[in-house]
This record gives C-alpha cells, structure tokens and sequence, in this order.
C-alpha cells in the first residue's frame, strides 16, 4: 500500500534513515528541515514523490500552515512522524532560562502543535498513524538530563491520553522508544549548560562527557530501527510503545520495576488517608 508521509526533521537522523526507506519503496514524503539544502539530494532523485517545508518546530504559528501545505501537495496524509528535537544536558541549575525554554518549546510543545494540527487531516481521511519519536529516556530518567527528561516524559503524557482520544476515528498512536543509536544526534543533536564548578562532584557532570561526541558503545542500528518504525504502521492495532534497542528495554525495564516497586510498598500509607 503506497502511503502519504510528513516527517519532521529529515535531514539526517531517523528522519532521515525514514525518508530514504520510504521514498526507496515508492511512499511519498513531505520531509520538514530548517535548510532545505540539506535535503537536495533527495528533491532531485525523487522530485515527483518527496517535498520539502522549511519548518522550525519553535515557530508554533507557522505548524498549522506547514502541515495543511502538506496534505495540499499530494492530496492526503496518512502517516505523521514527529521526529525533530534534540537532547540539553547539564544540570538544572546549570541550564539558563532560554535553554530551558528552548528546550521544551522544541521537543514539547512543537510536538503537541504539530500533530494537533495533523488530526483533522487524519480525521477527513478516514483515519491514519501518528508515530511520536522519544527516548528510553522518556520513561527512565538520569543526573544531567532533567529538561530532557521532562520534554520526553511529556509528550509521553500527551500522546498515551491522545490515543484513546481518537481512536474512534480509526487513528493510532505510536510512541517510539529507542535507545542510542549510530547517527548524528550524539554530535550535532546535544547541546550543553554552561558547567557550574559547584557541580563537578554532582552525578550531574558524567553528561559533559558527551561533548565529544555522545555516550561510547552505542548499539542501536538507525537503518534497522527506521524499517521497524516503518514496519510498526502495518500493525493492527497501532502499538502504543515500540522499544528499539535491548539497552532501551533493559533501562526502561529497570526503572518502571523501580516506580512500580516504589509505589507498592506504600499501598498501607496511601490507604491511610482515605474517609
């Protein structure tokens, strides 16, 4: 079945790996970036089934416009990729004020705008997916990673209430869990606070390690986890969750069985408060 895509972020990453894929096997591709030079290989290989929208997630007003261009071009959507953002790391109190807000601007808030505006195109069709991209770190959390933290456990939120929200009109929701993977977002796609000397014996400071180019040994193969993003919109019904990656699982594992375990033991004292 051949499908209409729009994917935030293609120019390189899962975004990219995505487009390659898909345009390969004959989908269409609406591929957003902030430089449309960097996507120009694949207008010309593929001109009559990719485009391109130059988009800056933290532009809000110019999503809605972006995602109705889309469906415009090649008649009709039927799968939505919000993949674009980025990793801030440093502690909390060494991020500054505009980080902070950058930060969530991108990976939380464009996110929600991006497939709010999507969802009456998806509706009109008759139904379709929307695969949101987080991390392991969306449900496990770690010293120097708390905005990032919060922008994944975030969308999380939104998207695990908006599944059941539209799933009368026949569209499924998928959050996409990988661990590290060989792409660029350990070099390009991190950025850094400012270190505080205060916190040179916080846990916090094992993130500015990543400076040099992210954390070492990363397992995660981008080709193979795009083909089961890709794979996981045939699935019916849509996946909630798709881990990628056996360190994703093994350090969600270990921190949902932490909550979950933390949780229990209180069951008594919970109970304590009730009339």
């Amino acid at each position: 079945m051949t499908r209409t895509w729009l994917i935030t972020g293609v120019s390189s990453g899962f975004g990219r790996q995505l487009a390659e894929q898909l345009l390969a096997r004959g989908d269409r591709v609406v591929g957003t970036v902030r430089r449309p030079d960097a996507v120009a290989d694949l207008v010309d290989t593929h001109p009559d089934t990719f485009a391109v929208q130059r988009l800056d997630l933290t532009d809000t007003d110019r999503i809605r416009s972006v995602v109705d261009d889309a469906r415009a071009h090649f008649g009709r959507l039927d799968v939505v990729v919000s993949n674009a953002g980025y990793g801030l790391f440093g502690a909390a109190e060494e991020l500054s004020d505009e980080q902070v807000r950058h930060q969530l601007d991108t990976n939380l808030l464009g996110s929600v705008q991006l497939i709010r505006a999507a969802l009456p195109h998806l509706r009109a069709a008759g139904g379709g997916r929307v695969l949101q991209l987080s991390s392991m770190a969306g449900q496990a959390a770690w010293p120097g990673s708390s905005l990032y933290n919060a922008s994944k456990w975030g969308i999380e939120g939104f998207c695990e209430a908006l599944a059941p929200e539209v799933a009368p009109f026949g569209i499924g929701v998928t959050i996409v869990e990988p661990g590290g993977a060989r792409t660029a977002f350990g070099s390009s796609g991190l950025r850094f606070a400012e270190p505080l000397d205060a916190y040179d014996v916080s846990p916090a400071a094992a993130v500015r390690a990543f400076r040099d180019g992210g954390p070492p040994g990363v397992i995660g193969d981008p080709a193979r986890m795009a083909a089961a993003m890709i794979d996981s919109v045939d699935r019916d019904p849509a996946p909630l969750r798709l881990v990628l990656g056996s360190d994703s699982w093994a350090g969600m594992t270990a921190a949902l069985e932490a909550r979950l375990d933390a949780v229990r033991a209180q069951r008594a004292t919970a109970a304590a408060t009730d009339s």
